[in-house]
């Protein structure tokens, strides 16, 4: 198999706890990938709804605003939902192309009731990343950290779970929460990427080791991701050390090993 037809089946969902820079990686790796890719989607389905500010545009309106095309395509009448309604148009219609050739989904917030039941939303959403995930395209998803939201049948066509990590003991407690969360509902290939890298980090390490989870990559300390969230700009026009490590990132995820 090639490079490139490895590249355009990929399906990565990224995820870990907050403030480890989880989203800067997702939307850096997703502007790598499109250059060699003219079929890169980077999906928001982080409650903060902030990869598009990461990708260079306006965050446009969430999937989840569109309540009178969500109620039209699901609902089926007294409390029943669609299993397989039409999303085949939603990325033509609602995907956005961001600035550096990604294009961009947002999801939204999810309103659960009380008891815990499923909405019409989260079914319409399941369904939208069902379709997408067995698409020839290349799916970078920007995930919460709870991934529970998942059932088994929506996850089942991601390639690999990547959790970011930084230098302490909390990142670390989250990664092993999400490799369970993720072998729970089926995806087996789970890696860390350490991020904000400066300094001795092999404890870290060793706790990552010990929980069987490989690490594809470490990202150093950039001072231009800090620029880049300061004066409002995207990162991957200054933040020049944290792009050379996730491009060594990126070309072992278009290897046949992940």
């Amino acid at each position: 198999m090639s490079s490139t037809s490895i590249l355009n089946s990929k399906k990565i969902a990224v995820s870990g706890k907050g403030g480890v820079g989880k989203t800067t990686f997702a939307g850096l790796l997703s502007c790598l990938l499109a250059e060699d890719s003219n079929r890169v989607v980077a999906i928001d389905a982080d409650p903060d709804m902030n990869l598009a500010s990461v990708l260079g545009s306006e965050t446009p309106p969430p999937l989840t605003s569109y309540k009178d095309l969500i109620e039209e395509r699901v609902s089926m009448g007294n409390g029943l939902f669609r299993y397989n309604p039409k999303v085949d148009d939603i990325l033509d219609r609602f995907g956005i192309i961001t600035p550096c050739g990604v294009r961009l989904l947002v999801m939204g917030t999810l309103e659960k009731g009380g008891t815990g039941c499923m909405c019409p939303a989260s079914s319409f959403l399941r369904a939208l990343l069902r379709y997408l995930l067995k698409t020839d395209m290349l799916i970078v998803m920007d995930m919460e950290a709870g991934i529970e939201h998942l059932g088994r049948g929506t996850a089942k066509g991601f390639d690999v779970m990547i959790v970011v990590v930084e230098n302490g003991l909390k990142a670390v407690q989250t990664a092993e929460r999400i490799k369970k969360l993720s072998r729970d509902i089926g995806i087996e290939n789970v890696v860390a990427v350490l991020n904000k890298v400066r300094g001795e980090c092999d404890k870290v390490v060793n706790l990552l080791e010990e929980l069987n989870i490989p690490i594809l990559g470490m990202i150093p300390f950039d001072e231009g991701v800090v620029r880049a969230e300061i004066e409002g700009m995207p990162p991957y026009e200054v933040a020049k050390d944290a792009l050379k490590a996730i491009r060594d990132i990126k070309n072992k995820l278009i290897s046949e090993n992940y």
